[in-house]
């Protein structure tokens, strides 16, 4: 494989946005029409709770990735910008609810995560299954891809996400092995390689994601990407890490396109069928595109 010399970095102190990570937010009727509709319902999104650079664009379009469980998390990740705390009992009309707006926004590719629930027995899995059943219901042919927590690793709850068979499931490594106990709060790296590998291992299309620019080196990633092939997940999408607010970890360093690209371009040539890199990616960026 050929060397490639990094780019140059603009310094994360320097706390100006490079150009490349600046953005148009156009509010447009169809963005009017999402936010409403959410209201309507009463759903979340990552797209708000997580800050998200894409969400002007994606509303516009039409797409949302919900949040459900509600909207306070049982983790405390640096990097993340949910809430934490207690959170209030899952509301059992939430599926019905979700369901009903995938509907009504005609969604052919839907996008369903969550906050970690540590405090509930199952820890939200069985809410899971429920939210993932109604919207097969009610949307047959629309394609469901879920982004879920660790659940501290328990197979028997993985289980009860297999079960309903969404279409991919996703679960995100976040960042390379040697930053995982700095930047997640209580997930370990190795946990979640063995989230994806048993999730393949049931027949399941598997999908994870990393930020860039916590300070991890070329060459971590390229290890990532050697770890997360050998469980099998073969779609991959890595984007700038941007820092919420104060309280947050810090960006050490502005990656640049050049390199966003080359990580793509590695990534394929190592078995990838599908990498999505680029300094504004998230999770579930044109996901409705990575599932053909």
């Amino acid at each position: 494989m050929e060397q490639h010399k990094q780019p140059t970095t603009q310094p994360a102190s320097d706390r100006r946005k490079p150009a490349w990570l600046k953005i148009s937010r156009r509010n447009t009727a169809q963005y009017a029409k999402v936010h409403q509709l959410l209201a309507d319902n009463c759903l979340h999104t990552i797209c708000e709770s997580g800050r998200c650079p894409n969400q002007c664009e994606c509303w516009n379009r039409g797409t949302a990735t919900f949040m459900i469980l509600g909207e306070i998390c049982t983790r405390g990740c640096r990097f993340c910008n949910t809430r934490t705390g207690k959170p209030l009992p899952p509301v059992p009309e939430e599926s019905q609810q979700l369901a009903a707006s995938v509907k009504a926004m005609g969604l052919k590719h839907v996008v369903v995560t969550s906050v970690t629930r540590d405090d509930l027995p199952d820890e939200g899995a069985r809410h899971w299954h429920e939210c993932i059943k109604a919207i097969r219901e009610t949307n047959p042919t629309t394609t469901i891809e879920v982004l879920i927590p660790d659940f501290n690793g328990r197979h028997e709850l993985l289980d009860i996400i297999l079960e309903a068979q969404p279409d991919i499931i996703g679960h995100n490594l976040e960042t390379v092995c040697r930053l995982t106990p700095i930047v997640r709060s209580r997930a370990k790296y190795e946990c979640s390689l063995d989230v994806l590998k048993y999730l393949h291992d049931h027949h399941a299309i598997t999908k994870t994601g990393i930020m860039a620019g916590l300070g991890e080196t070329q060459e971590e990633v390229l290890q990532l990407m050697d770890d997360v092939l050998q469980t099998g997940c073969q779609i991959l999408t890595i984007g700038q890490y941007l820092q919420p607010d104060r309280m947050h970890i810090p960006v050490a360093e502005y990656i640049t396109p050049e390199q966003f690209s080359y990580y793509k371009k590695i990534g394929i040539e190592k078995g990838f069928k599908h990498v999505e890199s680029a300094p504004l990616v998230r999770s579930s960026y044109h996901a409705e595109m990575q599932i053909q």
